[in-house]
């Protein structure tokens, strides 16, 4: 396997914040003690990727970068160590390791702790879509269900993640208070089965979340959206609430009176999936993984919209961003030369 790596590998490349993404042939990597080299077969692009491209992301590379968070492939060297020998040769599904380059390539470096093995019962298309949104999904879940919280508040609520978090909560039979900002948004979560979905366009929104999250009871608020929806929440929230930022869709700051923290006996807290990640033994991220991909041709499944070369990389992020709610874009590795 390892006699067939060749020495050089099309990438996306981004050679500054906000930057064209280009197409570029570069080095492929070897790997060291504790890491794996993957031979890429498709990768997603989220959300967290589009705030990577723009500069806003938690990690501040060192360009030029290659991006992407997440993909699937097959692991086709290893660097030493048991745990990356024993992927050496499987199918799995992967995210990026910070510093060391992103999914959007022929080949990645990643480290071992950072592969799961992929079911045989899963496409290498479906498997690379398992980490982001389905373990952010499973997440929230356990969060609310750990804090025993009567009913969850999401806001960003036509995302596939949003679309996740109906169908579990409606499994778990866990009330979920939908946040949309169009009418053409509440019709669609209406017609997946969602019961509760507010529009914030309307006029009347900030009252009538007041009272739904008042008769529900709601004190978990999952904020992907930040800037002035999140002082609403704090404002509607009942007393004890606690407000999850784990996005930051506006771009801007967010700005309230810190007496809705102090007198409302309030939390704001921060989500970021791979500190969650870091904080849990490799048991319960196996655990965990197991559960996702066993959901994933049902509750935590995502729809293909459409799928793109490496080398249209700017065209399938252009056509992504203008519609993020229609479902997954990805980059599949073999049509690189379409």
């Amino acid at each position: 396997m390892r006699d067939s790596i060749p020495n050089t590998m099309k990438a996306v490349m981004q050679d500054a914040a906000n930057g064209r993404l280009f197409l570029a042939e570069v080095p492929v990597p070897r790997p060291t003690k504790g890491q794996v080299l993957i031979k890429m077969t498709a990768a997603p692009i989220n959300p967290s990727d589009v705030s990577f491209v723009k500069g806003s992301y938690v990690e501040h590379p060192q360009y030029p970068v290659i991006p992407g968070i997440e993909g699937s492939g097959t692991v086709v060297d290893a660097g030493g160590g048991l745990l990356a020998s024993m992927r050496l040769g499987k199918r799995v599904t992967c995210s990026s390791t910070p510093g060391m380059g992103g999914t959007w390539a022929e080949y990645m470096l990643t480290a071992a702790t950072r592969v799961l093995p992929l079911s045989k019962n899963l496409t290498l298309e479906q498997g690379s879509m398992l980490i982001v949104n389905p373990m952010t999904a499973l997440a929230f879940i356990n969060i609310a269900r750990k804090g025993r919280h009567h009913a969850v508040v999401n806001n960003a609520a036509a995302s596939v993640l949003g679309q996740m978090l109906i169908r579990l909560c409606k499994q778990e039979k866990i009330p979920l208070i939908n946040i949309v900002r169009s009418e053409n948004q509440r019709t669609m979560l209406k017609d997946l089965g969602a019961q509760y979905v507010l529009n914030s366009s309307e006029n009347n929104y900030e009252e009538e979340l007041g009272k739904l999250v008042h008769s529900l009871n709601a004190t978990i608020y999952f904020d992907a959206v930040a800037g002035p929806q999140t002082e609403v929440f704090l404002k509607v929230s009942p007393a004890g609430s606690k407000v999850v930022l784990y996005a930051n869709l506006t771009g801007g700051p967010v700005q309230f009176e810190p007496r809705l923290l102090i007198q409302g006996n309030k939390q704001l807290e921060s989500f970021y999936l791979g500190n969650w990640a870091a904080n849990r033994s490799l048991v319960q991220t196996l655990m965990a993984a197991r559960k996702v991909q066993q959901l994933a041709g049902s509750l935590l499944g995502s729809t293909v919209r459409k799928q793109y070369p490496l080398a249209a990389a700017q065209e399938a992020l252009d056509d992504y961003t203008a519609n993020m709610t229609g479902g997954k874009v990805l980059f599949n590795m073999d049509m690189l030369y379409d």
